[in-house]
């Protein structure tokens, strides 16, 4: 056979060898590129931010999450009612009380000053230094009086070898990057407090009572009527009984700041701290939003706090001054005849607490109705 055809079948069959080499290729190119991406489920995020909120190890030493101060079982506060939780750290305690966080998905974000109130308004802790959720959600872990690791990497370290690590990589992917990760935490945590399974929310008693499911006893009317009384009892001028704007529900809040006059609480362990916590000792004062707004006309304001769940949560006020819901209520009543030491002096609210002239049975009444706010009713 003539070499000249030869050659020319050979190079033929190069080119069609390298014609489907070629489509091969470009086929599985096009097949990738037409795979859609992994997209976590919502309920993935929500079980890793589950994972992320009950675990023990993730502090340092171990033994301390956040469901430790924020107990299912007393509306997501304080499960042992302790005026301040402890550390991870024996010895060591927060400064504050752990409030109900079931509601907390609610406030509005950022902190920010409204005119239509004349307070500062929105943001989460008592004194607003975190401006969302997620924000909140990184502070315990780094915060050397509760959960006590002392950086992001420590924290990103125990994520990996938590046992949920692989559900950690469904969401979000392999760890390359430490603040990416703690990001991702903060994100799954918020998720899951925002769930509909963190909390059985809007159960109350009274929500039901609205339903015109249940009925309110004499007593418990009586203290509803008390609470909305805008000159006898004052309670709903901040804790709020009508719709919230944003989502439409009750939340018995306006999420602005106030200074009600509480007094300092000697049973604060935070006083007993070493100097390198707390350098003031006794002579500590809580400046409270006044120190995150860095404006010493809010010294001693704190977050007004949702009543849900409120006969759950005792002790009560930012230093848990208070142990029955009895004792707060006689407090609003006749502050200003009983107590003359608050906290911060300067600008406590005078206008809407302090001398109501309740008699005991509608101090009593307006206790059973904030008893109505506990979610879980049957």
């Amino acid at each position: 056979m003539n070499n000249k055809i030869k050659n020319t079948r050979t190079q033929k069959r190069i080119n069609t060898f390298l014609f489907l080499l070629v489509l091969a290729i470009s086929s599985c190119k096009k097949e990738q590129i037409e795979i859609p991406p992994v997209t976590p489920s919502y309920d993935d995020k929500v079980s890793l931010g589950k994972n992320i909120f009950f675990d023990k190890t993730l502090s340092s030493p171990m033994g301390q999450s956040c469901s430790s101060c924020h107990a299912p079982e007393t509306a997501f506060s304080d499960f042992t009612h302790d005026v301040v939780s402890p550390g991870a750290l024996d010895g060591l305690f927060g400064n504050r009380n752990a409030p109900s966080i079931i509601y907390s998905m609610y406030a509005p974000a950022p902190l920010q000053y409204s005119d239509a109130d004349g307070s500062f308004v929105g943001g989460q802790f008592l004194d607003g230094r975190a401006n969302t959720l997620e924000d909140q959600a990184k502070g315990p872990f780094l915060n050397p009086l509760e959960m006590g690791n002392n950086s992001i990497e420590m924290l990103i370290n125990k994520i990996k070898s938590a046992t949920y690590y692989n559900l950690y990589q469904k969401v979000y992917g392999s760890i390359s990057d430490a603040n990416a990760a703690f990001n991702n935490i903060a994100d799954a945590l918020a998720t899951y407090e925002r769930s509909n399974t963190f909390a059985n929310r809007f159960t109350s008693k009274f929500d039901y009572y609205l339903q015109g499911q249940a009925s309110l006893t004499a007593e418990e009317l009586n203290g509803y009527n008390l609470f909305v009384d805008t000159l006898k009892g004052k309670c709903a001028n901040c804790h709020l009984v009508t719709p919230d704007a944003a989502s439409g529900q009750i939340l018995f809040t306006d999420f602005t700041y106030d200074n009600i006059g509480v007094p300092k609480n000697p049973n604060n362990p935070f006083y007993t701290l070493p100097t390198g916590f707390n350098a003031a000792g006794s002579a500590y004062i809580d400046k409270g939003l006044g120190a995150t707004v860095a404006n010493s006309a809010y010294n001693g304001a704190f977050k007004v706090p949702s009543l849900r769940n409120v006969a759950l949560t005792a002790p009560y006020f930012h230093n848990g001054y208070f142990n029955t819901l009895d004792d707060v209520v006689h407090f609003y009543n006749l502050r200003d005849s009983l107590f003359n030491n608050p906290e911060v002096p300067g600008n406590v609210n005078h206008e809407e607490l302090g001398k109501l002239k309740l008699s005991a049975t509608e101090e009593k009444a307006l206790v059973a109705f904030m008893k109505t706010l506990t979610d879980g009713y049957r």
